[in-house]
């Protein structure tokens, strides 16, 4: 009772929490979807049986005629758009293809084209009602598409009722059976779900392969399954002295109905997805932080020795990150978290994470830190990833590498280097592409994933450079505090900077994130005490010139561009500004010149840094 009850009271903190941020926004409105569904498993067949309610509230000002369910699991059958693009993009996803044939001449085949009638993935909608009549509906691919017999009003609300049969797929992309650890289910985009409605639409976006946007809503789940499976996944299970398998009270006595099966139930307040795996042989350690907040670990038993001491090793680890998240974007608003062996490589959802088992200890760790970073901006934040998913994995990317480079004491300068590095190969190699791009349009896996995840991450990393580390550090908990629960837009981020450092950033903003524009700054001439700058890239930065003088003293310069309106706050000599219109940029120092450095800090992403020193050993710049 003293569960339910704190579970009720985390329901209206956190809606009272998401109303009070959307209404602080004017003309800013977030859907409601409540859902309620109740699943009978036959582990054997890996089919299942679902009911599901839906209580949709429309906080949008439209008049809604239509609704869209998400039918993910559709997309794992031959001839989806998931099958075709799988044949027809240049560097498929490895996990999602067989790889046949020579080095010279390889045969790739997609996994979802070889699928049998019992191995595909489906949801069979059965029936659906709206207030208690029936809809018309058509199934077009991984979308439903539904016509309401009654508009839903602004402000107003309407209750649909679902039958529906599902198929686990093979495992060949986050969900599905059987994974090649042996992971019975993995069960990821398993319902069907109300596609989102924002102030942009409808995103009733097609599942190619990327990832996903859900509305907020209470979850109510009950899972009906063989009793040898042990579950975990989102939200907070409601009956554990009926269940055991790790959730029970040990001071307490486990009381198990009879029959084959247990009924798992589940609350999950204010999240926007609801995942779960499920597998006979899993071990089930509970880790519990100070704070009170309960960390969950599933993985399979049959682990090799190595792996099994990875996962207690990480244990406190993933407390730590915990904490480390808390501090430095914001509070989690759960009493849970888990991380589960499970899925293909690494995903985020709802509270916890999929992650696959057979790792070293620093993978293991470098993965859930990677995972657990997503709640923040996947999860509690969640932008539009179809649309912006370089918000997502990027920021993600940036903040589970500082880390990462804290907890585990690895002391580097620039713990985002590794980002820089992908994203010099994308430009070398002519393959980056602008990240306004929707996610599903880009022509290779290798711009999408160089885009999202480590340019992504230097549009923070970067920043530093641009308005000050600490400014950033401000304004990612500026961002979190006004945006949470909201899904921000890239507009969001760069006006928490704005408002944090006083400074202009609509220019950085666009050049960084909407067009391809590289930045390449080079020491022109040096002639006597004179110092010539050039900007040979498109895309125009501040300055920051480090100058050792022959008498070995150092001095640094910063020369902000004209259209940021200021400086960053910095103990270097401040210069005037630089306008972007002109190309080269002199000024004069007060002593002989020894060495000359664009940038010692090497966070701007410059794509020629040999152009960046000058030495006067040698009469010339380093080339």
């Amino acid at each position: 009772m003293k569960k339910f009850l704190f579970v009720a009271l985390s329901f209206s903190m956190m809606i009272s929490h998401a109303q009070m941020k959307n209404s602080s926004r004017n003309g800013y409105w977030q859907q409601q979807a409540d859902y309620t569904m109740d699943i009978d498993v036959d582990v054997k067949k890996f089919q299942y049986k679902g009911k599901q309610k839906i209580v949709y509230t429309n906080n949008s000002p439209d008049v809604l005629k239509n609704v869209y369910y998400h039918l993910y699991f559709n997309a794992f059958q031959p001839g989806s758009q998931m099958d075709a693009r799988l044949q027809s993009i240049a560097d498929p996803d490895g996990r999602m293809v067989i790889k046949s044939g020579t080095k010279e001449n390889p045969i790739v085949k997609s996994r979802i084209a070889a699928l049998k009638p019992n191995e595909i993935g489906y949801i069979k909608v059965k029936s659906l009602k709206q207030n208690g009549k029936d809809l018309k509906y058509e199934v077009v691919g991984t979308v439903l598409e539904v016509t309401l017999n009654e508009p839903i009003q602004p402000g107003g609300k309407a209750t649909f009722d679902m039958v529906f049969d599902a198929q686990v797929p093979v495992q060949i992309r986050r969900s599905g059976r059987n994974s090649k650890e042996g992971v019975a289910f993995s069960m990821t985009q398993w319902f069907p779900k109300m596609a989102e409605y924002d102030f942009e639409g409808w995103q009733a976006h097609p599942y190619i392969a990327r990832e996903f946007q859900g509305v907020w809503g209470n979850f109510d789940v009950t899972i009906h399954i063989d009793k040898k499976y042990t579950v975990g996944g989102t939200g907070y299970l409601q009956n554990p002295q009926e269940i055991g398998h790790g959730y029970e009270d040990k001071s307490k006595p486990v009381k198990q109905k009879r029959g084959k099966k247990l009924s798992w139930h589940f609350l999950a307040p204010n999240v926007h997805d609801f995942t779960w795996a499920a597998d006979p042989e899993y071990i089930h350690d509970v880790y519990k932080m100070k704070n009170g907040i309960d960390l969950h670990f599933l993985y399979k038993k049959t682990l090799a020795p190595k792996y099994l001491e990875n996962w207690k090793k990480v244990q406190p680890k993933t407390a730590e990150l915990m904490t480390y998240f808390s501090e430095n974007i914001g509070q989690y608003p759960y009493k849970q978290y888990s991380v589960i062996q499970g899925g293909d490589g690494g995903m985020e959802y709802a509270m916890s994470t999929l992650v696959t088992g057979r790792r070293s200890f620093g993978s293991l760790f470098g993965v859930t830190a990677h995972e657990m970073a997503h709640t923040w901006f996947q999860f509690l934040l969640a932008t539009n990833e179809s649309k912006h998913p370089w918000m997502d994995e990027g920021f993600t990317s940036y903040i589970s590498s500082k880390a990462t480079n804290e907890i585990l004491k690895r002391g580097r300068k620039n713990p985002h280097k590794g980002s820089y590095g992908g994203y010099n190969y994308v430009v070398k190699n002519n393959l980056e592409e602008s990240l306004s791009t929707h996610a599903d349009r880009f022509h290779t896996n290798a711009a999408y994933g160089v885009g999202s995840y480590s340019k992504g991450s230097i549009f923070l990393s970067q920043l530093e450079y641009v308005i000050g580390k600490e400014n950033v550090a401000k304004a990612i908990k500026k961002y979190f505090k006004d945006f949470a629960f909201t899904h921000p837009t890239p507009n969001d981020i760069k006006r928490s900077a704005e408002k944090v450092s006083g400074l202009h950033l609509d220019w950085y903003l666009n050049e960084w994130t909407q067009t391809t524009h590289t930045i390449d700054y080079g020491i022109k001439e040096v002639n006597g005490r004179k110092i010539t700058l050039e900007r040979i890239g498109k895309m125009p930065m501040p300055m920051d010139v480090t100058v050792t003088y022959a008498d070995g003293t150092k001095e640094t310069f910063n020369i902000a561009l004209r259209m940021m309106r200021g400086n960053k706050p910095t103990d270097a000599t401040i210069l005037k500004d630089w306008t972007w219109a002109h190309q080269t940029y002199s000024f004069s120092v007060s002593k002989d010149i020894k060495k000359i450095e664009i940038d010692d800090s090497e966070l701007m992403a410059d794509i020629n840094r040999k152009n960046n020193v000058y030495e006067a050993l040698n009469k010339k710049m380093k080339n």
